[in-house]
């Protein structure tokens, strides 16, 4: 047996006291947040940031697409570079990088400045997710690692919540650039905790040689760079009817083709795809790109449905927003608990897809007279149901991989989450689309019937018909406007309505996931 596996099979020794276990979780936590953060908390300042650069609303939104694109390119990268040069090195030498791109993005002066700027961010902050998970896995005994994957999930569900919430009022009270400046001192103070409390595990000390997969690498940037890009401006660009989406789109799987027979056959791949073999980690992480599809979706329809549909600003539809994100860490807290004291919590799986299938149901049944308190209570109850799901998944998935397929397999896990969220957002903007279309073609084959093609009083003055002409139009534009808006609600309480349904299948497949009896009495096996 080689000297791998003997250090999967042996017991998982755990030498740190409770007090250092949580300095940890908080340490890499810090940089963590910071990094999940910032992927939303610049959304609201894009208008502030398009008047500072002269730019048109599609040029500013690669302030955001170029962070997302660095950031899926990077993420599966993170095991093998953390196995070449270490987890504690690559942490702190990301939350550095981190920290001096987001200074750059402050004081940019230009566009194309602060697209360089947030690609190098993107690329920096990649790593954090899952390198803080693999350092929780491993520091916490496995009884203890739902509570940790709870604590943990709790900053990552909130922070992406409150980060609008954060950032325009950081806009507000100061301008866009803080909402970068902010990242300094606590990326500093990360740096501090990292290099102080973290260390690397004996057996990542041993595993960095090898030969360098320069076609794995090659092919990982092509697949997913052009991905990210077809993903997130496909939309824009009316899909596959514009030439470069046809063509991104098919380069990117001919790559991927390529990627997944190189990744097979290579001995040291850059992406262990061996991993997927291990249907216990597999399923979980299925049930993630479901889950993840539906929460970031929405996370994207709804301050669309609260601002267009029913006129809040964004500050109101922030705050509407946010109370999602208190059911959230409750329902983590309630589940971590649970956990640590070995009771079964696949149930709780079940029963969050269940209650995040409600959630959407009742948000299907909202109509534009709903005031704030119908709207806020279904996002409370698909916060707990969330919270219930990610950290069951997140220890089911991870807690099923030896010590050194740790790492491999937390990056190969935030790809999926983080495709989930790509695929979610961008089929969801589609989908309202096409369903408004069709929803106002709808209506206004029915209201036209209440129309007359003409107007015109016969012997009238001239300067009179105008007058009812101009009213008749006027009458004709505000009908027009109720068309549209109600046929936007309708979209979207079809998009809810089958995003309920989605969830409602999901909840069976709780009966699929293994538990882990590593602590679990014996008598109770």
């Amino acid at each position: 047996m080689s000297a791998a596996p003997q250090a999967a099979a042996a017991p998982h020794e755990h030498e740190f006291s409770s007090a250092r276990k949580w300095i940890i979780a908080f340490s890499v936590m810090l940089g963590t947040v910071l990094e999940v953060l910032d992927s939303s908390i610049v959304n609201v300042s894009l208008p502030h940031m398009q008047g500072s650069f002269s730019a048109s609303v599609d040029e500013i939104a690669w302030v955001v697409t170029s962070y997302l694109v660095a950031a899926g390119v990077m993420i599966p990268l993170t095991g093998w570079i953390a196995e070449r040069f270490g987890r504690k090195r690559y942490f702190i030498v990301s939350i550095s990088m981190f920290v001096i791109s987001s200074a750059l993005c402050g004081v940019a002066q230009s566009l194309n400045q602060i697209v360089l700027f947030r690609l190098m961010q993107g690329a920096a902050g990649a790593a954090m997710m899952p390198l803080s998970q693999a350092i929780l896995m491993e520091t916490f005994p496995p009884r203890e690692q739902a509570m940790a994957m709870a604590v943990w999930g709790i900053g990552m569900m909130v922070a992406p919540i409150m980060g609008p919430t954060i950032g325009g009022w950081i806009t507000d009270a100061w301008s866009w650039r803080w909402n970068f400046y902010i990242n300094v001192p606590i990326g500093l103070f990360a740096i501090f905790m990292v290099s102080r409390f973290v260390d690397d595990p004996a057996y990542m000390r041993e595993r960095r040689k090898g030969r360098i997969d320069f076609l794995g690498i090659a092919c990982l940037f092509i697949t997913l760079g052009l991905g990210e890009i077809v993903l997130d401006r496909g939309e824009r660009a009316d899909w596959f009817h514009s030439p470069w989406v046809v063509y991104c789109t098919a380069t990117a799987l001919i790559s991927l083709i390529v990627l997944i027979y190189h990744e097979l056959h290579t001995e040291d791949p850059v992406i262990d795809l061996s991993i997927l073999e291990n249907m216990n980690f597999t399923l979980p992480v299925t049930l993630v790109i479901f889950l993840t599809f539906t929460l970031y979706g929405t996370a994207i329809l709804n301050p669309v449905f609260l601002q267009e549909v029913l006129g809040y600003t964004a500050s109101k539809a922030g705050l509407i927003m946010a109370p999602r994100g208190f059911g959230t860490m409750f329902a983590m807290i309630i589940l971590g608990s649970l956990a640590r004291h070995g009771i079964d919590t696949r149930g709780l799986v079940g029963i969050g897809f269940l209650l995040v299938g409600f959630a959407m149901w009742e948000m299907a049944g909202l109509n534009l007279a709903s005031d704030s308190f119908r709207i806020v209570w279904p996002t409370v109850i698909q916060g707990i149901g969330t919270g219930l799901v990610f950290p069951g998944l997140s220890a089911a998935a991870l807690g099923s991989m030896e010590k050194f397929k740790m790492q491999r397999a937390a990056s190969l896990y935030a790809v999926t989450r983080n495709l989930g969220a790509a695929i979610g957002t961008s089929y969801l903007t589609t989908l309202l689309i096409h369903r408004q279309q069709i929803r106002q073609s709808y209506l206004v084959e029915h209201v036209s019937i209440f129309t007359l093609p003409h107007l015109r009083m016969p012997g009238a003055p001239m300067s009179l018909a105008d007058q009812l002409l101009a009213g008749r139009h006027q009458g004709m534009a505000m009908l027009y406007a109720m068309v549209q808006r109600q046929a936007m609600m309708l979209s979207f309480n079809d998009i809810y309505r089958m995003l309920a349904l989605l969830m409602v299948i999901m909840v069976p497949t709780f009966l699929f996931l293994q538990r882990d009896l590593r602590n679990v009495p014996a008598d109770a096996h």
